[in-house]
């Protein structure tokens, strides 16, 4: 059986949207669809099948609900197949939040990384 390939141009899309409201440092893309694209069946419960981490600080100062909220809704689950667990934080909060959820630590663990795509 072959391994499901990523979206990778859908999935610079997404980032590119969210990219054009907050200009984004680093993004990580993880979750069993990343775990079955790259062969890792190590879980027990799928868990979370798109989990997007992103990092800006242009997020200081917007509540984080928001953030996820609007960032959440630029996400395309008809296109990707499912809905996306979407994380948003400061480059500080993130330090943080990879110490304390395992999702975050999970997904930098065994996720891909999404450079954004910079247009002049």
């Amino acid at each position: 059986m072959a391994r499901p390939e990523l979206d990778y141009r859908e999935l610079d899309r997404y980032v590119q949207r969210v990219d054009d409201r907050w200009k984004i440092q680093r993004v990580v893309v993880g979750g069993a669809r990343v775990d079955d694209a790259q062969g890792v069946g190590l879980q027990r419960e799928r868990g979370p099948e798109w989990v997007v981490i992103f990092v800006s600080e242009h997020f200081d100062g917007v509540p984080w609900l928001e953030r996820v909220h609007q960032a959440g809704s630029l996400w395309d689950a008809l296109e990707m197949g499912a809905p996306a667990d979407v994380h948003c934080y400061t480059a500080a909060e993130f330090e943080r939040r990879r110490e304390q959820l395992a999702v975050v630590r999970t997904t930098v663990q065994r996720g891909v990384e999404i450079t954004p795509e910079r247009t002049a």
